[in-house]
């Protein structure tokens, strides 16, 4: 039975590609079909979104599905991991509405260590708890790495930014800090999508109600999520990509 929503979804890709062939071109470029899905929905296009800032890039599949769902926003990318950087910028090559930097956010302007994990998207400045380890055994081994960290109210301030405004935010439990260290920034957003925990991955990290109480102080609302990670011992959800939107 579990297998079921994993059949149906993955009919539900096919089925876009075949009545959408461009789609074939975001997969060649390294881009993700079931997050176009998520977000080529008529309520997000109705917030018509002008900038986009992309924090937690990875190597660039949100970044390049975004944009092909908003070609017309300016997107801007932060991703500290040099060699996940390079394939970012490979991916985003060629679009004149795209900037990236090789930088983390968090709440004030450093060098610190991070956490560099042999599977790329689990790396982070905390540490990882046993539940990640056992949850995902595939993420035991890291290593620490340097990397350079800036406020976002800093760095916005050298930007272009064109309201309305979305920020996504995938950072591997340090969205409080960047959260404290953004907070101008954030408080302009019409949109913010960000990873939210409901089990502790990361030592210290905040979970859904600490990043709810948060943005709902800021005049956010809750709308729900547009994924969900789940364990793959008893199906309980661990992570979803929350969205929080200020009213219509």
């Amino acid at each position: 039975m579990a297998l079921l929503p994993k059949i149906a979804r993955r009919l539900q890709i096919l089925a876009h590609i075949i009545e959408n062939p461009n789609l074939l071109a975001l997969i060649l470029q390294g881009g993700s079909v079931s997050k176009f899905i998520s977000l080529d929905q008529p309520w997000l296009h109705e917030l018509n979104i002008k900038t986009v800032l992309d924090i937690g890039a990875h190597a660039g599949i949100s970044a390049v599905t975004i944009h092909s769902v908003f070609p017309k926003a300016q997107i801007y990318s932060f991703e500290p991991l040099p060699i996940c950087f390079h394939k970012l910028q490979m991916r985003m090559a060629g679009v004149k509405n795209f900037k990236g930097f090789n930088i983390a956010l968090g709440d004030c302007s450093s060098t610190l260590p991070l956490d560099c994990n042999s599977f790329t998207p689990s790396s982070s400045f905390l540490k990882m708890t046993d539940l990640h380890k056992t949850e995902f055994p595939y993420t035991r081994h890291s290593q620490p790495l340097r990397v350079k960290v800036e406020r976002l109210d800093t760095l916005a301030e050298q930007l272009t930014i064109i309201d309305p405004l979305w920020i996504k935010i995938d950072v591997q439990g340090y969205e409080e800090k960047v959260m404290q260290g953004g907070e101008k920034t954030i408080q302009r957003a019409k949109l913010i999508i960000i990873e939210t925990s409901f089990q502790k991955l990361y030592e210290g990290q905040p979970l859904f109600d600490n990043i709810y109480n948060h943005l709902i102080k800021y005049g956010f609302n809750y709308f729900g999520s547009i994924d969900q990670l789940r364990s793959r011992k008893n199906g309980q959800v661990l992570q979803e990509d929350s969205i929080f939107m200020k009213n219509l």
